[in-house]
């Protein structure tokens, strides 16, 4: 199945939380998500990891899917997680997602008991069967703990005709030299890794997932620009001008450094959902010398 034209920056935004009843704060959700797409965000993926989707009800789930769907208003595409425990849920979702607007749908195979091969391809294959959009599937074996090795993300892309692209996460940037060699290139796959943005594109990423840009927008979409242009010298100065927060992002948990940097823009978007904490105090002062640095 033909997909979306994606590609680029698809920004990540988290989910924001009302201080006063930890319920969630849909004029913040709005407020960030305009401030994405009008940065020139590339793509929107509410949520994701950094969304904080395994922390929301079901209600809250359908709530912060159609919020954000409504928000973007099809100004560019949306990638939306629907990833459930069970198969049930998932499915029940991606139908949510579709029936909302989504453009393609996120699945990350999580589980409490470790799931085989055959449970994983039948998961993704019953999703797939429920819509009529596009699939992503998502690697990311730190959150989930399954981890799937390219053969197998090459096998649900061939063997599931929606089944159309990848997010690698698992931080290791030789499965993506695998992935294209395997697909000749033809298996389109998006860095989910931050700190491996530049050695992701030089091996084919069509583009980053990252919920970055919900605090320093216009530099990570200049070191993407440096990149399509072909100008390596320039990609990587902004690159490793960007690194150090890139690193203090992930050691510290998205939900939680993103909320805090927020704040500090003087936009607050409540703290993490429990049993997530804000960020620790003493890393406050890090963070704000690493935005200003920026």
């Amino acid at each position: 199945m033909a997909g979306p034209k994606l590609g680029g920056i698809i920004a990540y935004p988290v989910t924001p939380f009302r201080r006063s009843d930890d319920a969630v704060d849909a004029d913040k959700l709005r407020t960030l998500i305009e401030r994405l797409v009008a940065s020139g965000a590339h793509g929107i993926a509410p949520l994701g990891s950094a969304g904080e989707s395994a922390y929301l009800s079901d209600t809250e789930w359908c709530q912060v899917a159609e919020t954000s769907l409504d928000a973007v208003a099809r100004r560019v595409p949306t990638v939306v997680g629907i990833s459930d425990l069970t198969t049930q849920g998932s499915v029940r979702r991606a139908r949510f997602a579709e029936r909302s607007g989504a453009d393609v749908v996120m699945v990350l195979p999580v589980s409490y008991w470790k799931l085989s091969e055959r449970e994983i391809v039948r998961h993704y294959g019953a999703i797939a069967e429920a819509i009529d959009i596009p699939v992503m599937v998502y690697n990311n074996p730190a959150t989930s703990g399954i981890d799937m090795p390219p053969e197998l993300l090459v096998r649900l892309a061939t063997d599931i005709d929606n089944v159309t692209m990848v997010k690698e996460s698992s931080g290791d940037v030789q499965r993506m030299h695998r992935l294209h060699e395997l697909t000749d290139g033809r298996l389109p796959f998006f860095n989910g890794s931050n700190p491996l943005a530049l050695e992701a594109f030089a091996a084919g990423a069509a583009g980053w997932c990252t919920a970055a840009p919900c605090l320093f927008p216009a530099e990570i979409l200049a070191f993407y620009e440096a990149v399509r242009a072909g100008d390596l010298t320039d990609a990587r100065k902004r690159f490793y001008r960007l690194l150090p927060l890139l690193r203090f992002l992930l050691a510290g948990g998205l939900p939680t450094t993103v909320k805090a940097g927020l704040a500090l823009q003087g936009l607050d978007v409540g703290e993490p959902r429990r049993p997530l904490l804000p960020l620790d105090e003493s890393a406050i002062p890090q963070l704000k010398e690493l935005l200003a640095q920026l």
